[in-house]
């Protein structure tokens, strides 16, 4: 970690922090020794993360929680004052796709280049960015070879979900703000696959809602998508990473634990290893042509369709090499993500 008398490489300004991997960061940093501060849309949701941080025995006196919204200028300025890091990892992420598109590409586009322009304003030295593998390998064709970071998603590319065309005209939009407006101010990028892990509360991320869905027998038939998995104490730990390593500036990074599991695989997985809390949990395959039919009457499986058939062989080489992340395996992502929908008996 590092060790500086210069006060404000110990602050860190986190936005979004009501997010699931925003909490964890949160925690890490304040674990660490960060003065932090977040933002919120919505203030009410502030005691959401007092009450986390508790239930984690970490004590949050150094935790400032302020209100702004990323499509308004009030408020960003002061609360990136005095702070060298700011981790962006505020956006949208919706199970279904809006009517409008906008209502999900504007904010993430638009909050994006104020961030940047804020933090450049004030005197920020790096911005660590959350992007995910929707921006980076969804129009990768060669099925022959790995997907690295110098792979980008076309965000025309058919089929693609309008989150995941948020996030590639996002992270553009940063990379050229940076190219032709950053005068030294530093961005890195982390690129996650499917987020799994421990949950802070009782409030659902996307992948744990499709966990549950699977776990529940919310799926009679189990649609044959591949994920690439890793676990939000990781992705956290990721951030803290490329926020204090030379070596971070100007790149991205794509986070994984390691090779990928389908949902029958993940299905046989919780059966197997908690098998009083899947008794309801499918083993029977849906072919991808049986999707597709599904897709034309059944909203979830709509859903689900732009997910079938995605290549997602990549690599984490990146960031053990330059960053030595040392990241969980799948097995140990899933379990836990299971286990807390257990405890937080969102299982019943």
């Amino acid at each position: 970690m590092l060790n500086s008398n210069h006060d404000s490489e110990r602050r860190v300004f986190v936005t979004g922090g009501n997010g699931f991997v925003a909490g964890h960061t949160i925690a890490q940093l304040l674990r660490q020794g960060y003065q932090v501060t977040t933002s919120m849309r919505d203030s009410s949701r502030q005691q959401l993360l007092q009450d986390q941080l508790a239930k984690a025995d970490i004590p949050s006196a150094a935790l400032t929680v302020v209100q702004a919204d990323l499509l308004e200028d009030a408020h960003w300025h002061d609360a990136m004052a005095g702070c060298d890091y700011v981790l962006h990892l505020a956006s949208p992420l919706l199970m279904h796709d809006p009517k409008d598109e906008n209502d999900v590409i504007q904010p993430a586009v638009q909050g994006t280049l104020r961030i940047l322009s804020t933090a450049q304003e004030v005197g920020v030295k790096r911005v660590v960015m959350t992007s995910n593998f929707g921006a980076v390998g969804y129009s990768h064709t060669d099925r022959h070879s790995i997907i690295t970071e110098a792979s980008w998603t076309n965000p025309q590319q058919k089929g693609l979900s309008v989150y995941n065309k948020s996030k590639v005209l996002a992270e553009r939009a940063a990379w050229d703000y940076i190219a032709s407006h950053g005068r030294g101010l530093e961005l890195a990028v982390i690129n996650p696959m499917a987020i799994f892990g421990p949950m802070l509360s009782n409030k659902m991320s996307a992948g744990h809602q499709l966990l549950q869905k699977l776990i529940n027998g919310g799926m009679a038939r189990i649609p044959d998508i591949q994920l690439g998995i890793v676990d939000v104490r990781d992705v956290a730990d990721l951030h803290i990473r490329a926020m204090l390593s030379d070596k971070a500036a100007g790149q991205r990074f794509l986070a994984l634990a390691g090779g990928n599991m389908t949902l029958l695989q993940i299905a046989q997985l919780v059966r197997r290893e908690r098998p009083a809390l899947s008794q309801r949990t499918s083993l029977t395959a849906l072919p991808t042509w049986q999707l597709k039919l599904a897709a034309l009457f059944s909203a979830q499986a709509k859903a689900l369709l732009p997910m079938a058939g995605v290549y997602r062989h990549a690599s984490n080489d990146k960031a053990r090499n330059l960053l030595g992340w040392q990241p969980r395996n799948n097995e140990q992502a899933v379990l836990a993500a299971v286990q807390s929908l257990a405890d937080y008996h969102l299982l019943d």
